[in-house]
């Protein structure tokens, strides 16, 4: 018969929101505990993580997101210092900022409110008019807009994928346990999780559960006879070639729902499906008339000089969506206190990671918020219907 296994603090899931958690406990000097991070698939082949387009933006529209963001930056700027190691390297951050794109009239007043906030907390937000848009950027049609939203500073893209790398580094060799395996049942007593089972029949007894299995939150959350209104959604992904436009092209958000940006020497494209449901998490099937009847006219409506590209490749990821805000969900759940959520991002998780694995790491170690209040994010709204709704969702 296995042993149980007795860590203090249980992570399941091992993405870029688990890593985080765990290097941020680890690091801490008032831990003394230890910690296991459970992945279901270290090869991360279905993983929102590896599926990102790792964009940073500080347009919001609600306080705690800019926030959030604004640590994000300085996070990112100084990440050698965050590990403390010289073999760190220094993350590459493309600050060509966000372009939203107004074409209607209540488009155009949500940008207006959203930047009078975004100003009042220090975020470095333009409005522009067309002819603005036109003069600074004279590759776009600007016919049909009303208004336009940059971000002058801290937004663009950065190399996740090595931030993802050193929290993981980092946090073995502080102690962390990482295991390939996969929950399969949690056992609650008293308003409390109690036990884990994993898939190979070992068993944990953690002190502290952290959910943190993105697009599968709900189902983590249901082996504990609780409720979570997450769901997985495609979002796909197109890498293409087209010709210079002689400057940085900000990450666009066009009225007809797509985006794109700069990606090195290409560009990259997004957007929802044509019918933007709950799926499978592991669906990544793509359809293939999209890019041709949606994407590729929307993108040459906007851009004439992208008439002509040749798509490289494609993907389906996945957004941890949140049906009540599309907000995140943190904090312990109301009918199990020692099972922490860390959930439902709607595509801003790899972004928010460095402030929710700190925040979460201080619920468990110092009882509350220490840096970053994270409160509004709490997961109690959504028992008391309270939603926090955030409005500037891609």
């Amino acid at each position: 018969m296995t042993a149980e296994e007795r860590p203090d603090v249980a992570i399941i899931g091992g993405g870029m929101i688990g890593a985080s958690v765990a290097w941020w406990l680890a690091r801490d000097p008032a831990f003394t505990g230890s910690v296991t991070v459970i992945e279901r698939d270290p090869s991360y082949a279905f993983a929102s993580t590896t599926h990102t387009n790792s964009c940073l933006r500080q347009q919001f529209g609600t306080e705690i997101n800019i926030r959030i963001s604004q640590f994000a930056a300085g996070f990112i700027r100084a990440f050698r210092n965050w590990m403390e190691d010289d073999a760190a390297p220094d993350i590459p951050f493309h600050t060509f900022g966000y372009l939203y794109l107004a074409a209607t009239d209540p488009a155009a007043e949500a940008l207006r409110r959203a930047q009078a906030l975004q100003a009042r907390l220090g975020a470095g937000t333009r409005l522009l008019t067309p002819e603005e848009i036109a003069a600074d950027y004279p590759f776009y049609r600007t016919d049909d807009l009303l208004l336009g939203s940059h971000g002058t500073r801290d937004e663009g893209y950065f190399d996740g994928a090595t931030v993802f790398d050193w929290f993981r580094r980092k946090s073995r060799h502080l102690g962390v346990r990482w295991r390939a395996d996969e929950v399969t049942a949690i056992e609650t007593s008293s308003g409390r999780a109690t036990a884990l089972t994993l898939a190979s029949g070992a068993r944990l007894c953690p002190g502290w559960i952290v959910n943190a299995t993105g697009p599968r939150a709900a189902l983590t959350a249901a082996m504990a006879g609780l409720a979570l209104p997450v769901e997985p959604r495609k979002r796909m992904t197109y890498c293409f070639e087209a010709e210079d436009l002689g400057q940085p092209l900000p990450l666009t958000i066009d009225p007809s729902g797509i985006h794109v940006r700069q990606d090195g020497a290409g560009y990259m494209a997004g957007c929802a499906p044509r019918q933007d449901g709950p799926v499978a998490p592991d669906d990544v099937t793509e359809d293939p008339t999209l890019w041709e009847e949606k994407v590729w006219p929307a993108l040459a409506a906007r851009i004439p000089a992208f008439e002509r590209l040749r798509l490289r490749r494609s993907w389906v990821g996945h957004y941890a969506w949140n049906t009540l805000d599309q907000n995140a969900l943190l904090g312990p759940h109301p009918e199990c206190r020692n099972l922490l959520a860390a959930n439902g991002f709607s595509g801003h998780g790899l972004q928010q990671a460095p402030a929710v694995g700190r925040g979460i790491a201080e619920l468990i170690v110092h009882g509350g918020y220490r840096s970053l209040d994270l409160s509004p994010l709490s997961i109690d709204r959504v028992a008391a219907n309270r939603p926090l709704l955030e409005r500037a969702v891609i």
